[in-house]
């Protein structure tokens, strides 16, 4: 079987990982990063903070990065990327090769795989069984349709399966690396069944022993993980919601990490010689979703005059006036090789003058009263455009939710407005059809509620059609122009990925995607003095 990986092209200055103030791209200056350095501890304690508190770690039902930190430690997808993004490698899948006309995957199994003990299996080998069921329970449950194009997975012998698809797709591969992809054992999920999510048992380097919910959740050594044994003997994640606790925590020594390091916190870290801040261009967008279906907002009219009413540079300034994060005008990130500057011109420009003129050509003279949704983290956003809005007659409430309230009430179409952010890897299908295709209509991507047929039939054509990446990369285009002719949302920033890291962690680098990786098949192993 010929092993195919899929190379994307990307320009190698799009995914530097030099640390911006720091002088280096990780911690790890003075030992290898795979061993963790010369003075690595094998039975070491690493603890992360994270900056909201997991609704569910079942791969099918999460819907937040603040979950996948997690579900990537305990268990593992057939294939992932590598470091740099560049390129799709095998991870429990050794081996994989893909039908001329795109139907069909074939995927050969590592034979020396161990799911972690659980309470309804006693760590048993992982076989083509297993990734049967995982990935049909995804396509069939996702909450992000993860795995919409899967019809099927034939099971060909203990350690070879075939993924069948409803429609040829290009973009498989990348869509099996995400998090919502693991392989799980059936007798741990129905075994538990609606509590499977407080108990994830994988096949990764760490198993899931404690979660203790708005606080912390704790990790342990699998001792039988198929790949590099694990440096730490266990992996701690602290929740902090509130930012400046986050780095204070770091600066006294409570934690190792801290995660989504913005604002002042970023040169406070700086200036600590005992941290280093790492930081480096990511695959993240911050926008604000508009209501497509129901209150003012229905109204194509007034989402444009809300976007011309919206000065998107102040209020990027205003959050990131330490750096970290740049204007945004799509709905992609500059990352993705789908993203074109001369499109950048399709975003509403800031005018307020014109935003009241087209209110008052709505049936809105006078503003409206309206409501926000955010988590505490981007409290500071809404701030500024609650102030904003005021100047056009838009009365904004702001109201600050806690993640899963906020994923429940998003995805249901029930938030007049909202600011979310996305981050994924560099291919436009998971920015653009999780986000805009109707198909997604009830999922957060597309809790907004948009609808256009055309960028339906585009965005379907962009995967189904070629594998070609200068031709997918056109249709994207194509479908962009219609999607911002509508004006669903207000793209609002493109952020870099930033963590502050202890000077006795080593071996640990950000990814331009957001994801935490402790121990990799590509040779990343963190440990700690």
């Amino acid at each position: 079987m010929k092993k195919t990986a899929l190379p994307f092209l990307l320009a190698a200055s799009l995914f530097a990982l030099g640390a911006c103030g720091g002088g280096g791209s990780d911690t790890a200056s003075e030992g290898d990063a795979s061993n963790g350095g010369a003075s690595a501890n094998a039975d070491g304690t690493l603890t992360i903070g994270l900056s909201a508190n997991p609704k569910t770690f079942d791969p099918v039902d999460y819907s937040g990065q603040y979950e996948s930190h997690i579900i990537r430690n305990v268990a593992d997808t057939l294939v992932v990327y590598n470091e740099d993004l560049t390129e799709i490698i095998p991870s429990l899948a050794a081996e994989w090769e893909a039908a001329d006309d795109l139907m069909s995957y074939t995927f050969k199994l590592r034979d020396d795989v161990y799911f972690q003990p659980g309470d309804y299996q006693d760590g048993r080998k992982m076989t083509a069984e297993d990734v049967k069921y995982s990935l049909e329970r995804s396509a069939n449950e996702s909450a992000l349709n993860r795995l919409r194009m899967v019809e099927e997975v034939e099971v060909i012998n203990d350690t070879e399966v075939k993924l069948i698809l409803n429609a040829p797709n290009s973009a498989l591969l990348a869509v099996l690396t995400d998090a919502g992809n693991v392989i799980v054992p059936k007798e741990e999920v129905e075994g538990h069944g609606d509590s499977f999510g407080s108990h994830l048992v994988g096949t990764g380097p760490f198993t899931l022993e404690q979660w203790q919910q708005d606080q912390m959740v704790k990790l342990e050594r699998h001792e039988n993980y198929w790949g590099e044994t694990p440096n730490l003997a266990q992996l701690n994640f602290q929740i902090i919601p509130d930012p400046t606790m986050m780095t204070n925590s770091l600066r006294s020594g409570d934690i190792d990490i801290a995660t989504d390091v913005k604002g002042q916190d970023r040169e406070l870290i700086e200036q600590d010689g005992n941290l280093e801040l790492l930081s480096v261009p990511g695959l993240a967008t911050t926008y604000l979703d508009l209501n497509n279906v129901e209150g003012p907002t229905a109204d194509p009219k007034v989402r444009e005059a809300i976007y011309k009413g919206t000065n998107v540079q102040e209020m990027v300034d205003g959050v990131y006036q330490w750096g970290g994060a740049e204007v945004s005008y799509l709905p992609i990130p500059r990352q993705s090789w789908g993203y074109d500057e001369a499109q950048e011109s399709l975003a509403p420009s800031y005018d307020p003058e014109a935003a009241k003129e087209l209110l008052a050509e709505a049936g809105y003279p006078d503003g409206f009263d309206t409501e926000i949704y955010v988590a505490e983290s981007r409290v500071p956003y809404a701030t500024i455009f609650q102030n904003q809005m005021a100047e056009i007659g838009v009365n904004v409430t702001i109201n600050t939710v806690e993640w899963g309230t906020y994923s429940d009430i998003v995805s249901k179409g029930q938030a007049p407005m909202s600011i979310g952010g996305w981050t994924w890897y560099p291919d436009p299908d998971f920015y653009l059809y999780q986000l805009f295709h109707s198909d997604q209509i009830g999922a957060l991507g597309n809790g907004k509620g948009y609808k256009n047929e055309e960028v339906d039939a585009l965005l379907t054509k962009a995967t189904s059609e070629t594998d070609d990446q200068e031709e997918r990369a056109a249709i994207y285009q194509e479908a962009l122009e219609l999607i911002m002719a509508d004006v669903p949302r207000i793209e609002l920033d493109n952020t870099e990925t930033a963590a502050g890291v202890s000077s006795r962690v080593h071996g640990f680098n950000v990814s331009p995607d957001g994801s935490i990786r402790i121990v990799t098949p590509y040779g990343t192993n963190v440990s700690v003095d």
